[in-house]
């Protein structure tokens, strides 16, 4: 008797082979309670490249701001609140998410009943789980973001759904359909370079159509999705690529984040022996405009072993975050330092310092590698030339009262933390010294406003490291 998982694999490659994806030398196994569903090699991969595809799927069956915008029942409403900026791209693929779990006889249902129903990442930690993070910056990122999403729900999201989903509605709208979906894209999607000419097709009548399952198509007037300050958390598989993925009819690529069903059942490996490319004209993969994973070398993937890919170097905090899981001895893990911004309102001088920090671009975190720090504050780097250090001298103190010390090159801490640091840490007096030397520099010019580099030296001159060194080793301690 076949299990519900197994039924459930079925109807899935059903519903791939009706939209013309083919499973060549992989197949789908699930993987246990808390892994899911991934993609396993059939057969032992041969040398030559044919033999080494192992699935193919048309771009037509993702899921991207595209298609979302051609949905028949998201289109419209989606299109007014993305030209309006009420929206971005991400949310629009995350909203079509929500309806088609929602949808009865849902087009997409054969997909969506293999993906995961719990994560676990922070936002599905319970209340008593989030406190064990507290005192780290994925705390703080939690809480955040948890109030963003509830806030994105209730403003957007719930009444949107219900107006869609009119009448078709098996059961309430929830929150945790939309957590759900939000969970769904940050720990599938990739970043894709799609053809320019499928993205921007010239007409309506060359174009073959984006959605797929019977969806109406039209043209669009989009720009590629933006990438926002989290974008390199969850959308970084970045692939190995050949010609083909560089190279579209009209010679470039248009990189766009979404989902494509299939490829997104591969699980999470730091070195990987398997790659995905996009192939534009189908001279690889006989099928044009799809994507497909590829067997990176000869003999690699045995048969019944399981095919990962590369989720980037990312960190543990960061895995945790987007994906859920944690990875032993992680060789790019890092470790995040950062002064809070909240703390700096409540700093002597606050306003005149924030002043200070905006025209010398000082950062407020920095983030290295944790085997950066086995020899302490010191890299192994060596001392820059003879005339690199003579122009850093010059661009630290223009008097050349205070040098450079030695340990200056060798410090593994970036230069525009240390310029916060430093700001920061400033008494009253330093802070009075600062701007007497910047009035001096710029004189009797009203105008003139003095450099980044002009400050820093300034900065530099009056302070020097002990107060921004103390400060650090306090921000440390307390992390």
């Amino acid at each position: 008797m076949e299990t519900l998982e197994e039924i459930k694999i079925q109807h899935f490659i059903q519903w791939l082979e009706a939209n013309k994806a083919e499973l060549r030398g992989c197949k789908i196994k699930h993987c246990g309670p808390n892994k899911g569903f991934g993609l396993f090699s059939s057969s032992q991969q041969q040398s030559d490249q044919n033999s080494r595809i192992l699935l193919v799927v048309p771009l037509d069956l993702s899921i991207t701001p595209m298609s979302v915008l051609q949905d028949p029942s998201l289109g419209l409403k989606c299109r007014a609140m993305f030209e309006q900026g009420e929206v971005d791209d991400r949310f629009l693929m995350i909203l079509f998410l929500t309806v088609e779990r929602l949808r009865k006889n849902s087009l997409w249902k054969p997909y969506i009943d293999m993906l995961p129903v719990t994560f676990g990442n922070p936002l599905w930690f319970s209340e008593d789980e989030i406190m064990e993070l507290k005192g780290t910056t994925l705390y703080k990122a939690t809480q955040m973001q948890k109030k963003k999403l509830e806030h994105l729900y209730e403003e957007k999201v719930k009444d949107l759904v219900m107006e869609i989903l009119d009448g078709e509605l098996e059961s309430e709208v929830r929150y945790e359909d939309f957590l759900w979906a939000n969970s769904i894209f940050w720990t599938r999607a990739l970043n894709i370079p799609f053809p320019h000419s499928y993205v921007f097709p010239k007409t309506l009548e060359e174009e073959n159509g984006s959605v797929p399952l019977d969806a109406e198509g039209g043209t669009l007037e989009i720009s590629p999705p933006s990438m926002n300050e989290n974008g390199s958390h969850g959308c970084e598989l970045a692939s190995e690529a050949g010609e083909n993925t560089v190279n579209s009819a009209q010679g470039e690529s248009v990189w766009v984040e979404g989902l494509i069903p299939g490829i997104d059942f591969c699980n999470h490996v730091i070195k990987s022996a398997t790659t995905w490319e996009v192939a534009s004209l189908g001279s690889t993969t006989g099928v044009p405009a799809s994507m497909y994973l590829l067997s990176a070398g000869q003999g690699t993937i045995q048969n019944e072993e399981e095919i990962c890919i590369s989720y980037g170097n990312k960190g543990n905090e960061e895995l945790l975050y987007l994906y859920g899981f944690v990875i032993n001895d992680n060789p790019d893990d890092y470790l995040m330092v950062h002064y809070p911004v909240e703390a700096l309102h409540s700093v002597p001088f606050a306003d005149s310092k924030t002043q200070l920090l905006e025209v010398q671009k000082g950062e407020m975190r920095c983030l290295l590698p944790r085997n950066l720090l086995d020899r302490g504050f010191f890299s192994e780097s060596s001392l820059q030339d003879e005339d690199n250090v003579q122009h850093r001298v010059c661009s630290f103190s223009w008097s050349g009262q205070r040098k450079i010390p030695i340990y200056q090159d060798k410090l593994v801490f970036p230069e525009e933390f240390l310029t916060t640091l430093r700001t920061i840490a400033m008494n009253e007096e330093e802070l009075f010294k600062v701007s007497s030397l910047l009035e001096e520099l710029v004189g009797n010019e009203e105008e003139k406003q003095p450099s980044d580099s002009e400050v820093r030296a300034a900065v530099w001159e009056v302070c020097g490291d002990s107060g921004a060194l103390q400060l650090l080793v306090d921000l440390l301690q307390t992390r």
